[in-house]
C-alpha cells in the first residue's frame, strides 16, 4: 500500500515543450506544468520543470516512489546524425548491405532522388573471416585475430560504438557472442551492439540497420540516463527510474542501456496508452488517439481498446511523408503515423504561390514569432493566436506570455502575397495543416482495413484540442473525447504503463512441416527471458504477467507476413488448424478475401509479457462546482462555419463538474490546452471528467473548407 503522500513521477520531453506530470496516489490527484525543451541540455528543462511544479504545488522529492520518462534525444539523434561514431563488423563479402539495401526507389520518376544515408560511412564498415549457414551451421570458425585487429583500425579511427552482424545469426548467434567476448576483452570501453540481441530475425538488411542504429545511440544513451537518474537523485528523488519503450511498456535503466534502440518512439507510444486509457474511461473503445505537438502530431489506432502494435517502423526519412524514405527499424511500437504538423510549424508559399504549412518547425528554439524569442516566420501557434483560440496571458500555465502584434506581423506578408486579411491568412493555415492531419490519418486508418468514421477521436498535446474537432469533422468522425489535462496526457500516459517486455525469434518452417512440440519449447524459452526482465524491473509486482502470444505469417510465395494473434499455448499437433485459421481471419481483415489455396508458413513467432506497475488507476478530475461558475468570460474568436470573429464564451475546465453542458461555438481553457468547440457542436462532461463532443454532420465541401475567399481555398487543398 502506498503512502498518503506517495508521488508518481512523470517527464516527456518534447521536441518544443517538456511536461512533467505528478501523480498523488491517495487523493488522485494530477498536477502538471510545462517547460520549454532546452535542446543542447535536455536534462536541464527536466530538473527546471520538476523544480517548478514540486515548489508551486508544495510536494515534497522524497515522497516520489517512481519516476518513468521518455524523451525524443535518441529520435532526434537519428534524424540529426547527431549520434556517436559508430563502426560495422561483418561477414566477408557483406560490408555494403547497407548502401545496396532493398533497391527501392520510394519515387520512382524522381531523377534526383536521394536515398537515405547509411549511418556508417564506408571506410568504418570491415569485413571478418566467418561463415554461419541459414539453418545454424558453423560453415567457417571466427577468426578472432582478423576480430580484433579490425577493431583496432576502427579504434584508431575514432570509433565508440561498434554493431557486429553476422550473416545468419538469428538462427545460431554463437560467433556473433564469441566477437562480443573478444572484443570485451581486448577494448573494454568500445561499446558493443550485435545483432542477435538486437534484432534476432531473417531479413539482413532490416536487421543490420537496426543494429547499426542501436550502436549509433548507444554511447549517447549509456550518458544521458546515468546524468538523468543522478540529476533526479541530486534534487532529492531516490526512487528509481523506469523508461517508457517504444512497445507502450515501461523497463530499468540497465534493459534501456542494453538496447536503447527500443526507446525511440517512447513518447508517442505514452501518448497511445493515454488515448486508451482515457476511451475506456468514457465507455469509448474504438478510438483515433490524435496527439499534437508543438512539432509533430502523431494518430494512433486504439481498436477494442487496445493499441495497434507493429514491429518495424521508419526512422530519420528523406520525406516525413513518404513511406521508403528512411531507415527500417524492426522493433516492436504501438503502431502510429506521424504527421509534421505542430504550433511550431511554419508556414510559407511555395514556389507555385500555395501556401504550405511545415514540415518545418521552429520549435523551442526560437520557437513561433509570438513566443517573443527572435522568432520571425508565421507559425501555427501564431495563427490560433489571431483567431482567438489562444489567451496570450495563460498559455502554457502562464509560463509564456504570447505578444499578438508579432504574431499578425509574421503572418500579415503572406496575407498580402495571398491579397487577403490577416485573420482569413490564419484560418487559411490552420485549415491547411488540418487538412494535412485528416488526408494522413484517413490513409492510415484505410490501409488497416479500418474506416475512420467508425472511431471516436481522442485528443491530447497542447495542440489536440485546438484542431482536433475540426479534424475529426474531416474524417467523419462524429465524437470528439477530450480528457482532463489534455496538454500533458503523454506525461500522464507514462503512468499508466505496464511493464511489458517483447520477444521475438525466427522459425521459417511451413505448417506442415512444424514440429509443435519444438515451437511450444522455443515459445516457453523467449516468455522465460520476458519474464527474467520483468522481474528485473519490477522485482515486487503482483501476480503472474499477462502474455499475448503472436506469430508472423503467410502464404509460401509470399515476400511479406502478416502478425498474427495466436491461442495460448500449450501447442500440439492439433494447433495446426488453428494456426492456419487464426492467419487466415488476419490475412481477411487486411485484405477483405483469402487465397483459396496454399501452404501456410511461420516466419517468425513473438510473445509479449506486461504486467501492470501500479494497482491504482487515475482518480476523476470532475469536480463539484456548476455550470455557471464556469464561464470565466467572453473574447473574439473567429468561428471557421461563419467565417467571422464572433464573442464567444470562455469556460475553466476545472471548474466544470460532471454532467455540465456546453453548446458550441465556445472555449474551454486549462492550463495545458484550450478545446475549440465549432458551431452546431455539443459538450458535456461525462462521469470520469472527460469533455465528449458530439460534431455536427458536415457534408464533404463544409469539411474541407479551408478560408474565405476561393484563391486560398484552391490553395489550401492543393
Amino acid at each position: 500500500m502506498s503512502s498518503p503522500s506517495a508521488l508518481s513521477l512523470g517527464i516527456d520531453i518534447g521536441g518544443t515543450f517538456t511536461d512533467v506530470v505528478v501523480y498523488e496516489h491517495e487523493t488522485g490527484r494530477s498536477l502538471s506544468h510545462k517547460e520549454l525543451t532546452t535542446p543542447s541540455a535536455p536534462h536541464q528543462g527536466v530538473i527546471t520543470g520538476v523544480r517548478r511544479l514540486f515548489e508551486r504545488e508544495g510536494l515534497a522529492y522524497a515522497a516520489v516512489e517512481r519516476v518513468v520518462h521518455a524523451t525524443t534525444l535518441f529520435t532526434n539523434a537519428l534524424i540529426e546524425r547527431k549520434g556517436a561514431p559508430t563502426g560495422l563488423i561483418t561477414t566477408a563479402g557483406f560490408r555494403d548491405t547497407l548502401e545496396i539495401a532493398r533497391e527501392h526507389k520510394y519515387e520512382l520518376y524522381d531523377l534526383h532522388i536521394e536515398m537515405p544515408a547509411a549511418l556508417v560511412p564506408r571506410h568504418l564498415r570491415l569485413e571478418v573471416p566467418e561463415r554461419t549457414g541459414p539453418d545454424g551451421t558453423i560453415l567457417t570458425a571466427l577468426d578472432e585475430g582478423a576480430l580484433v585487429a579490425r577493431a583496432g583500425e576502427l579504434v584508431a579511427a575514432g570509433v565508440q560504438s561498434v554493431a557486429i552482424i553476422f550473416l545468419h545469426a538469428y538462427a545460431n548467434p554463437t560467433t556473433e557472442k564469441q566477437a562480443r567476448a573478444a572484443l570485451a576483452t581486448a577494448y573494454p570501453e568500445l561499446f558493443v551492439s550485435i545483432s542477435s540481441d538486437v534484432s534476432p530475425q531473417i531479413r539482413e538488411y532490416e536487421r543490420s540497420v537496426t543494429t547499426v542504429a542501436n550502436a549509433y545511440v548507444t554511447p549517447l544513451a549509456d550518458s544521458y540516463l546515468d546524468l538523468m537518474t543522478d540529476e533526479i537523485r541530486a534534487i532529492g528523488i531516490k526512487a528509481p527510474l523506469f523508461m517508457m519503450l517504444s512497445n507502450g511498456g515501461l523497463t530499468h535503466v540497465e534493459e534501456a542501456k542494453r538496447v536503447p534502440i527500443q526507446l525511440l518512439e517512447s513518447g508517442p507510444a505514452a501518448g497511445a496508452l493515454a488515448g486508451a486509457y482515457f476511451g475506456g474511461r468514457s465507455s469509448v473503445e474504438d478510438v483515433l488517439a490524435f496527439d499534437m505537438g508543438g512539432t509533430t502530431a502523431k494518430l494512433a489506432i486504439i481498436d477494442g481498446g487496445e493499441p495497434m502494435i507493429a514491429h518495424q517502423f521508419e526512422a530519420s526519412r528523406q520525406k516525413r511523408l513518404t513511406e521508403g524514405s528512411g531507415l527500417p527499424i524492426s522493433i516492436s511500437t504501438i503502431e502510429l503515423i506521424e504527421i509534421g504538423a505542430g504550433g511550431g510549424s511554419i508556414a510559407h508559399v511555395d514556389p507555385l504561390g500555395l501556401i504550405k504549412v511545415g514540415p518545418e518547425s521552429a520549435a523551442s528554439t526560437p520557437g513561433p514569432a509570438c513566443y517573443g524569442r527572435g522568432g520571425t516566420q508565421p507559425t501555427v501557434t501564431d495563427a490560433n493566436l489571431v483567431l482567438g483560440y489562444l489567451d496570450p496571458a495563460a498559455f502554457a500555465g502562464g509560463t509564456i506570455e504570447l505578444d499578438v502584434a508579432r504574431a499578425k506581423a509574421a503572418i500579415a506578408p503572406l496575407a498580402e502575397q495571398a491579397g487577403i486579411s490577416i485573420p482569413e491568412m490564419a484560418w487559411g493555415i490552420h485549415s491547411i495543416v488540418n487538412e494535412n492531419m485528416a488526408a494522413a490519418a484517413r490513409v492510415h486508418v484505410a490501409e488497416r482495413g479500418h474506416t475512420a468514421s467508425r472511431f471516436a477521436m481522442l485528443l491530447t498535446g497542447g495542440g489536440g484540442p485546438l484542431h482536433g474537432c475540426e479534424v475529426a469533422q474531416r474524417l467523419g468522425a462524429t465524437r470528439v473525447v477530450c480528457p482532463p489535462g489534455a496538454g500533458v496526457a503523454s506525461a500522464l500516459g507514462l503512468l499508466m504503463a505496464p511493464a511489458r517486455v517483447d520477444r521475438m525469434a525466427t522459425v521459417a518452417k511451413t505448417i506442415s512441416r512444424t514440429d509443435w512440440r519444438e515451437l511450444e519449447g522455443l515459445y516457453a524459452q523467449l516468455e522465460a527471458e520476458a519474464f527474467a526482465v520483468i522481474d528485473a524491473t519490477l522485482p515486487d509486482h503482483p501476480g503472474a504477467p499477462r502474455v499475448l502470444r503472436s506469430a508472423d505469417m503467410r502464404f509460401v510465395g509470399q515476400g511479406f507476413e502478416i502478425v498474427t494473434t495466436l491461442p495460448a499455448g500449450p501447442y500440439g499437433d492439433a494447433s495446426a488448424e488453428t494456426f492456419v485459421e487464426a492467419f487466415k481471419a488476419a490475412y481477411r481483415q487486411m485484405f477483405s478475401q483469402v487465397m483459396p489455396l496454399g501452404d501456410v508458413e511461420i516466419v517468425n513467432i513473438r510473445i509479449a509479457a506486461s504486467v501492470e506497475a501500479t494497482s491504482s488507476g487515475l482518480a476523476s478530475t470532475a469536480v463539484a462546482a456548476g455550470g455557471a461558475s464556469a464561464l470565466e468570460g467572453r473574447r473574439q474568436v473567429w468561428v471557421g462555419a461563419r467565417k467571422r470573429y464572433e464573442n464567444v464564451p470562455v469556460y475553466g475546465r476545472e471548474r466544470l463538474a460532471a454532467g455540465d453542458a456546453i453548446p458550441g461555438p465556445a472555449l474551454v481553457q486549462e492550463a495545458s490546452s484550450t478545446l475549440v468547440l465549432p458551431a452546431d457542436s455539443q459538450a458535456r462532461v461525462d462521469a470520469s471528467g472527460s469533455l465528449v463532443i458530439d460534431l455536427a454532420h458536415a457534408d464533404e465541401a463544409e469539411s474541407c473548407e479551408g478560408a474565405r475567399t476561393s484563391n486560398l481555398n484552391t490553395n489550401a487543398l492543393s
